[in-house]
């Protein structure tokens, strides 16, 4: 199955088409990736996810939001480099009446919002949790994304109770999941929330991409899958998951 919306090739500008290329899998190593990515994600460790070469063609780590502290937080500013997010499943941005940001401002800069890797952004407003000083240190930022987890658990959290918990603009980035998922959009908003639901976790998933401290650009697959070799982490395909629980 290939991704719903990956509509860009992999001659894209910013993408290298070797660099981006997803490491070779034989079915069975695909198949037992997967189920390793479901058990890391359900104990509550991070697992390392590359989309597709055709896409964005980068690896994120993924964490489940429930599961970040401190460290997790220093790791992914320090091994990954990229922008923390926090994803958020479709039905719970819409209990908090979260937007999407491109829709929410007005600005003429939000107009002809053209990606060539995909339909749509799936960012919406950014967050600090109240209890918060700056927000962004390891700290702040750790009890802004667990609380995150922890409201997405709650079935009768709504907007209401959203704002007197969390204040806008913040630190920590918030994602909008598509609907159906990955037979919507195959992202890694929906990459990670679809990990977090077949490893019963909520809904709710922290984000971060790995970039190359030589090169600046996006770490390759072989290289992030050399990093999960050793740090004992799991690295899976976009591929794989889209395969299993698209």
């Amino acid at each position: 199955m290939s991704p719903p919306t990956a509509d860009a090739d992999s001659d894209a500008p910013g993408v290298d088409a070797d660099a981006s290329r997803s490491v070779p899998m034989e079915n069975g190593e695909a198949a037992n990736s997967v189920d390793a990515a479901i058990d890391a994600f359900r104990a509550g460790q991070p697992v390392l996810i590359h989309d597709f070469a055709d896409r964005e063609g980068e690896t994120d780590i993924v964490y489940p939001a429930t599961a970040v502290d401190p460290a997790a937080v220093r790791r992914l500013r320090n091994d990954a480099g990229g922008l923390v997010c926090v994803a958020l499943g479709d039905s719970v941005a819409e209990r908090f009446d979260l937007p999407f940001l491109q829709d929410a401002l007005t600005h003429p800069a939000t107009e002809n919002h053209e990606l060539s890797y995909d339909d749509r952004s799936s960012f919406s407003i950014t967050v600090n949790h109240r209890t918060t000083e700056t927000g962004i240190t390891d700290r702040d930022r750790a009890t802004t994304i667990s609380e995150l987890g922890a409201a997405a658990a709650t079935a009768d959290y709504d907007g209401e109770t959203f704002a007197t918990e969390f204040r806008s603009p913040g630190h920590v980035h918030l994602l909008r999941a598509a609907p159906n998922l990955l037979a919507d959009r195959a992202g890694h908003t929906e990459l990670g929330i679809a990990l977090a639901e077949a490893a019963d976790q909520p809904p709710a998933a922290v984000v971060c991409e790995m970039l190359d401290d030589d090169t600046g650009t996006a770490l390759s697959p072989a290289d992030a899958a050399a990093y999960a070799a050793r740090n004992d982490l799991v690295y899976v395909e976009g591929s794989a998951l889209l395969d299993r629980l698209g």
